[in-house]
């Protein structure tokens, strides 16, 4: 056993687990009661950002929900080094949110395009107002939806620079980088899609009003569905990377996935963004762990006990796939390389440890270890990394089947519909044939 794998994995279960996590907690709480204070979450706003858009429609109800004190906030868009591909997250941004403004019952125009550097600042100085006047919850939905949609904005004289700055500052010292997110009591939820998680949060501590329902504004999608219809044929073709937490979360369900539908899984790996010279800042990697934590339990999914795979291990794994491939066992061997370096503490840089992989997948290592110096397996990952910046992604996992591509492990839905939405199409013809 190596030291590097003696010394992180511990540290690493402790800092994602569920016992230090509730202690912060705890922490949390005691200094809230004993200041006096109400239950008070940020929430920052980013104007031109599609997902902050959804999220200020539900600021209303929100605060209706629940005894808590709402402090909103402006701010900029966030830095080069939170937004690596920013074109392409901008243009991936429209169309996600148009799909999950669809499944939460939100509203988002289909055809959205970038508003322009003028609407932008009139956008945000009505916000300002909004702010200044202590309407924001109440207006700022209907003001994104407006810049969004291209429909006129009321003409306010007023620069938004100094709300944006106050913002950014408290957004920066409370640790974070980007616009839709939510914080209290020391953590962050980030749009829609994590509201769930704070909406627990704050009736485990009995903040949710009596008359509300229990179940949340919004629910993130069951995926795969229980009554998912077999088939024949088709491919879902999955693009991970032994390095992406979220692709050890998701990898499971996406080979249910496959299996439920009759599809043919092809995996497709990906060098990690940060071995591509994309960066990944300490701010970042400490809300992507949290954030994969929290995703991991809700998906039962087992996370924590961590050896990072960067460099050497992930380039020795991604040697043996193509030989894995060929004995049949590609997806075990993806399965059993995240799930030691994820939650086992494995150093999959050792050969004991990538021994330990290649047993763990079914196979031999004594035919594996000569092969760990392969390097044709470059080729293919960076045909399959032109493949993903062709479908406008650009991170893992994606998933694509037919013309449909999606991007996160929370996305897994979208790719679930249009399996479905094929086989009903299919469906339909083949009755349509008899007739």
């Amino acid at each position: 056993m190596s030291l590097r794998s003696l010394l992180i994995p511990p540290v690493a279960e402790r800092l994602t687990g569920v016992a230090r996590l509730n202690r912060l907690r705890e922490k949390a709480e005691r200094q809230r009661r004993a200041a006096g204070e109400p239950h008070r979450v940020d929430y920052f706003h980013q104007a031109d950002d599609p997902y902050s858009c959804l999220l200020a429609q539900l600021l209303p109800v929100f605060a209706e929900r629940y005894d808590i004190r709402l402090h909103c906030h402006l701010v900029p868009a966030p830095p080069d080094w939170a937004a690596p591909e920013r074109r392409r997250l901008e243009a991936w941004s429209l169309k996600d949110a148009h799909l999950l403004a669809r499944k939460a019952g939100l509203a988002f125009p289909e055809a959205a395009a970038a508003p322009s550097a003028e609407r932008r600042l009139q956008a945000e100085a009505v916000l300002a107002a909004s702010l200044a006047a202590g309407r924001f919850p109440a207006e700022a939905g209907a003001t994104s939806l407006a810049l969004w949609a291209g429909e006129g904005l009321p003409a306010v004289r007023q620069s938004a620079d100094a709300a944006k700055a106050r913002g950014e500052a408290l957004r920066e010292r409370l640790g974070h980088y980007l616009g839709g997110m939510l914080h209290y009591g020391g953590e962050w939820y980030w749009g829609v899609d994590r509201l769930h998680y704070l909406e627990e949060r704050l009736a485990e501590l009995g903040a949710r009003r009596a008359p509300w329902p229990v179940t949340p504004l919004y629910a993130q999608p069951v995926t795969p569905l229980a009554d998912a219809a077999p088939g024949s044929g088709g491919e879902l073709h999955a693009y991970l990377s032994f390095r992406s937490p979220y692709s050890w979360i998701a990898a499971r369900r996406v080979k249910t996935l496959a299996e439920r539908y009759g599809l043919q899984l092809r995996v497709r790996m990906v060098m990690p963004m940060v071995m591509r010279g994309l960066p990944v800042p300490a701010r970042k990697r400490s809300y992507i762990m949290a954030d994969a934590a929290r995703e991991a339990r809700r998906a039962g999914v087992p996370f924590g006990r961590i050896c990072d795979p960067v460099g050497r291990p992930v380039e020795r794994g991604y040697a043996l796939l193509p030989w894995a491939r060929d004995q049949g066992r590609g997806f075990e061997y993806c399965e059993a390389f995240m799930r030691a370096t994820w939650s086992m503490g494995i150093d999959a840089g050792t050969g004991p440890g990538l021994a330990r992989i290649v047993a763990a997948a079914g196979l031999d290592w004594r035919l594996a270890r000569p092969l760990t110096g392969e390097t044709g397996w470059r080729e293919e990952a960076e045909m399959n990394r032109r493949e993903l910046l062709s479908l406008g992604l650009w991170g893992v996992p994606s998933l694509r089947f037919g013309d449909t591509s999606a991007w996160g492990q929370d996305r897994l839905w979208v790719i679930e519909d249009a399996i479905r939405a094929e086989r009903v199409k299919d469906s339909r013809g083949d009755r349509h044939a008899g007739n």
